[in-house]
Parts: C-alpha cells; sequence; structure tokens
C-alpha cells in the first residue's frame, strides 16, 4: 500500500448553525479540520496509508483531535505529543452575496510553539512515496517554518515525492514574508498546488484577463502562470484550482494540472455549496492520491476536481467520500439522483 505523509496543524473548528452569525447564535458546533489533516482523511478514504504529523498536548481536547482522524483510518502513531493548547478556528458560513467568515485563535498552539527536535523525519518518512504540506504550516512562524524546510530536505533525500498547496492566509503573515519562505522551500517540492490569488499573493505571478471578484477567468492565462512557477522553481507540475463565483452558495468548479509540457483542463461542476471549508484540500488528496496511483494527467485533474466537487456538499472540514463515489461523478454521473 502506498504511504503518503502529511505535516501540519490540527484545530478545533467552532461553528454556529446553519447559517446562524457568530452574534445570533447561543451555541457552537464542535469539530476539527486543518489543511493537512484534511488531505490526510481524504487519502485514507481512497484507501492509501496516510499518516498525519502534528503537535497536540497530551488533555482530553488533544485526543479528540487525534480520535477525529483516528476515526477515518488516518495513521496518528507519530503525533508529537506536549505543548498546553489546540489551535481554534470559529468559522460563520456565507449565504448568497453574504461571505463566510473565519475567525482565528491559534496563537501559541503546540504546533506553533514546537521545535525541530520534536520530529525525527529520518523515522517518519521510512516506507513513504510522497510528501505533502501547505503554506499555511510555515506561516506559523520562523520555527515552523525551519521544520517544514528540515522535513523537505529529509523527504527529497529519502527520494520522496514532494506537494505544497500555497495557501497564502493574509491574517497569518504578510505577502513578503511569505514569498522569502515558500521562495526557499519551493526548491525541493515536485508539484504545487494553488488558486487564482496564490501565484499573485505570494510570487507576484498573476493571470492575464482574469478578474476573480467578478468570476472572469481566462485559460491563456492560467496557463503562463504555471509555466513560469515550473521555469522559476523546475516544479514537475503545478495544479491550479478554478473557482468563478457567482454568491457565497453557487460557483462555477474546475481545475487545471500543467505537467511542464501542457495544460490538461477539467470538466466544469455548478456546483450549489453545503461548506466550502476544506474545498481546497479535497482537491488537493485527490490529485495526491491520482498521481501516487500512476493516472495519467487528465484523469489525475478529472479525479481531482469531481474529489473537491463532492466535498463542497459535505458539513466539516473532512471529505467523506469514497473512491467509487469520485469516480462516479468524474466519469459523468453528475444528475444527483437518488441511489437504491
Amino acid at each position: 500500500m502506498k504511504k503518503v505523509v502529511t505535516f501540519g496543524e490540527l484545530m478545533l473548528r467552532l461553528a454556529p448553525e446553519n447559517y446562524l452569525r457568530f452574534v445570533q447564535s447561543d451555541k457552537l458546533e464542535a469539530t476539527f479540520g486543518g489543511a493537512e489533516a484534511n488531505v490526510a482523511v481524504s487519502l485514507a478514504n481512497y484507501g492509501l496509508d496516510a499518516a498525519f504529523i502534528t503537535k497536540l498536548p497530551a488533555h482530553e481536547i488533544g485526543q479528540a483531535a487525534v480520535n477525529s482522524l483516528r476515526k477515518y483510518g488516518v495513521d496518528t502513531s507519530k503525533i508529537v505529543r506536549g505543548g498546553d493548547r489546540v489551535g481554534i478556528y470559529y468559522c460563520e458560513k456565507g449565504a448568497s452575496q453574504r461571505p463566510s467568515k473565519v475567525i482565528y485563535d491559534r496563537a501559541y498552539s503546540s504546533i506553533a510553539t514546537a521545535s525541530e527536535s520534536d520530529f525525527d523525519f529520518k523515522e517518519i518518512f521510512k516506507g513513504a512515496q510522497w510528501f505533502h504540506f501547505t503554506g499555511i504550516t510555515p506561516a506559523l512562524g520562523e520555527n515552523v517554518a525551519k521544520i517544514c524546510l528540515a522535513a523537505v530536505k529529509e523527504a527529497k533525500k529519502q527520494g520522496l515525492s514532494v506537494s505544497c498547496d500555497l495557501n497564502y492566509r493574509k491574517k497569518l503573515w504578510s505577502k513578503e514574508q511569505a514569498g522569502k519562505t515558500m521562495g526557499e522551500l519551493c526548491k525541493y517540492i515536485d508539484y504545487c498546488i494553488a488558486n487564482e490569488e496564490d501565484a499573485k499573493d505570494v510570487f507576484g505571478i498573476e493571470a492575464d484577463n482574469s478578474d476573480i471578484d467578478g468570476g472572469k477567468l481566462d485559460r491563456n492565462g492560467y496557463i503562463s502562470v504555471a509555466k513560469k512557477l515550473c521555469e522559476k522553481f523546475g516544479f514537475k507540475g503545478v495544479a491550479i484550482t478554478l473557482r468563478e463565483s457567482k454568491s457565497a452558495n453557487d460557483n462555477d468548479w474546475s481545475g487545471m494540472l500543467y505537467d511542464g509540457k501542457e495544460a490538461h483542463f477539467s470538466k466544469k461542476y455548478s456546483m450549489h455549496i453545503v461548506d466550502r471549508v476544506g474545498g481546497g484540500d479535497s482537491f488537493g488528496g485527490g490529485l495526491i492520491y491520482s498521481l501516487v496511483s500512476g493516472y495519467d494527467a487528465q484523469k489525475a485533474i478529472e479525479f481531482a476536481v469531481a474529489a473537491s466537487c463532492l466535498k463542497h456538499t459535505i458539513e466539516g472540514d473532512y471529505n467523506l467520500v469514497s473512491k467509487a463515489e469520485v469516480e462516479n461523478l468524474a466519469g459523468g454521473n453528475a444528475s444527483g439522483r437518488v441511489q437504491r
């Protein structure tokens, strides 16, 4: 069985019920999530050996976070225990023209205060074929950026493929900080995942003739972005998610995979969204599964986009779908009819 390792922060997610606003709600639903943990859950659901690495407190809330991954078959055996707190994020779901809102309370979490000595990546990567992290993790602090650098260096030393979702978060660091840190990490990355904003925010590489807020996308502009990223860092491939936002509830969703020679575009899905948090992570999980499994570029991007389309219909961070369900949608069955 192919083994994939992901590394990042697992957080407690607190959210009002349905579409209530923070100021309306007298109770919050507690679940767990985080970019790289979300990817690990997807991969475990598709049948891979998926291991998630982080640092969490030894108390009961930390254990609840670990258990949230164990129930879906993620390997948590190398999670380091220690520190004082689990990071928290509050999520208010948007509706119609009101966007979703996220508020972070993650300062001084266990992973944010971790050190390089906490993680033995030489041991962690034994038997693994792939390593994945996102730009959110090094944004947690210089110490965590150093851990990420140690991880990618060891991954390449052991011959693993490395992927990274740029995932720029302006609430965590500046564009200048992101560009400098991610520029160093990208030297060790094989596959880069981005959306229509990340390449611009982190590296100043912008798609021509596109209007992100207005929902106008131009395919040739994204091909040029992928080419520039490959030329700058020597990536084997660049995957870009293409979100055309009509409202908070209704988006058109597709993707592109540039394999170093040509661009492959998926079919487009018109989605009515239940929960968009984790949508990009589910795309990453689908892409990694496809590439580890030896899919060609077109099949890989179709699987990744279909997987992410399905995630937008599921409450919470985790994408709780099977390989068969993704293949069914990717194969053209998009009617949503009852299965009996």
